[in-house]
């Protein structure tokens, strides 16, 4: 894989507990050509967890991409206008960004930066991890698998003994969904198997 003159937003939401799975694909990405461009969330931003603090995320995206995090809807809305990105990555998206991007609401920089994406019909690509894509969040899902620039890395249920509700994507197929996305085409096989279920 190539990424040589592509410019990638990489926008991370707080599902913290994926982050650790998410950022060796912002590393592949920079290691494969690509210009990131890191986008927070306020919840990144500002919230410490026993995943890691805040400042410690910004520190380790900075020394990825080494670029400062950009945190506001101001930063990213010229991003519509100048066409900056290639291509916009949400990963992981929690199903909090999934159902504010599926009705439109545009609160803050991520998901800024999807709307001026797609306005320009540029590729938007969500890494899914969501404890309720089978529940009250399968019909924001099902909005977003049809509409038009919108892409996924391929997803599965990553618990489904314990968690029947929830679908985490295959982060480590993040590259090879871009790149399709770019390509005007959605990765297949779409549904997958995220972990398998041994229990008996």
């Amino acid at each position: 894989m190539n990424f040589q003159g592509y410019t990638i937003g990489f926008g991370l939401t707080g599902s913290h507990c994926t982050h650790d799975e998410v950022l060796p694909q912002m590393q592949r990405l920079v290691s494969l050509g690509a210009e990131v461009i890191p986008i927070i969330s306020h919840t990144v931003a500002t919230v410490d967890s026993r995943f890691g603090t805040a400042e410690d995320w910004r520190r380790k995206i900075e020394d990825i991409t080494g670029r400062t995090p950009l945190m506001t809807v101001p930063e990213v809305e010229p991003f519509g206008p100048k066409q900056t990105l290639d291509c916009m990555l949400i990963a992981p998206c929690t199903g909090n960004t999934l159902s504010r991007l599926a009705n439109a609401m545009t609160d803050g920089p991520i998901l800024m930066a999807a709307k001026a994406q797609m306005r320009n019909h540029r590729p938007v690509v969500l890494a899914i991890s969501t404890n309720d894509a089978l529940g009250l969040n399968a019909m924001n899902l099902a909005r977003l698998l049809a509409a038009k620039d919108i892409y996924f890395v391929p997803f599965g249920q990553d618990a489904p003994e314990k968690k029947p509700k929830s679908m985490v994507a295959r982060m480590e197929m993040i590259p090879e969904t871009c790149l399709a996305a770019m390509e005007g085409r959605q990765l297949q096989p779409l549904i997958v198997e995220k972990y398998r279920d041994l229990a008996k």
